[in-house]
């Protein structure tokens, strides 16, 4: 793995950036391997310098935004996305037990590493690394 300290991350709705509407999953219900629902994307997390979307950021629980849980899951782990649906190949219990998203933290090299440890791909900065071919749509 390559040494070399990843690019900034930025939420989509705070970049000034915009994505095509077909690249664009804001909204869309993110499920399981299982067919589970595992919450919604709230943002998507970018690359500024490479304009390339690294995370989807989805919420689930909570009632009208109150007590809504934020999870951070790499688009590596997305295998389809149809009728307004993200898939992904995780188990809905996987993505609940993963490193918590908390937005005051100062986004960081450890904390991206945990996370993509955690759903058991490399790192976008690790050598050999090949970006997915996002949006996945079938």
């Amino acid at each position: 793995m390559t040494t070399d300290t990843p690019h900034t991350l930025v939420h989509l709705a705070d970049s000034g950036l915009a994505v095509t509407a077909i690249d664009d999953v804001r909204g869309f219900e993110v499920v399981d391997v299982n067919g589970d629902e595992v919450g919604t994307v709230d943002d998507l997390v970018i690359d500024p310098e490479e304009k390339k979307v690294r995370f989807l950021q989805v919420g689930s629980g909570g009632f009208l935004g109150l007590g809504e849980r934020k999870q951070l899951i790499p688009v590596d782990a997305i295998s389809r996305i149809d009728d307004a649906k993200v898939h992904i190949a995780q188990e809905r219990g996987h993505v609940a037990g993963a490193p918590t998203y908390d937005p005051d933290l100062v986004p960081a090299r450890e904390y991206y590493e945990e996370l993509y440890g955690y759903y058991g791909y490399a790192p976008f900065w690790a050598s050999g690394y090949v970006y997915p071919p996002y949006p996945f749509h079938l």
